[in-house]
């Protein structure tokens, strides 16, 4: 019970303090360029949306075999992520963004 308490409170102290930093970030922000995502990045996003549907700990697994594992990613793995990506948008915007995407 200890250590739950212990956690929750350096979750809070964590959250609180990237809230503080979140309020000067904007002003930074708007004179830096937007980053590309990281190799581990982008294995993350392909991973979670794989791993829609899953839960506990199939989920935890998956995840940790998914992340684990050292493949490219083929293009049915680019397509589902650029698919979840591409939520809201519609027509031109859509497929203009779909190109781009899987390009990468």
């Amino acid at each position: 019970m200890k250590k739950l308490l212990s956690l929750m409170t350096a979750i809070g102290l964590t959250l609180s303090m990237a809230t503080a930093h979140a309020a000067d970030a904007p002003a930074a922000a708007a004179s830096a360029p937007a980053k590309a995502p990281t190799t581990q990045q982008s294995k993350m996003k392909t991973c979670n949306a794989e791993a829609t549907g899953k839960k506990g700990d199939e989920r935890k697994a998956f995840m940790k075999e998914c992340l684990s594992a050292d493949k490219p990613a083929t293009q049915q793995t680019k397509m589902k992520t650029c698919n979840v990506d591409a939520k809201g948008k519609k027509g031109d915007e859509r497929k203009a963004f779909m190109k781009e995407c899987l390009s990468k």
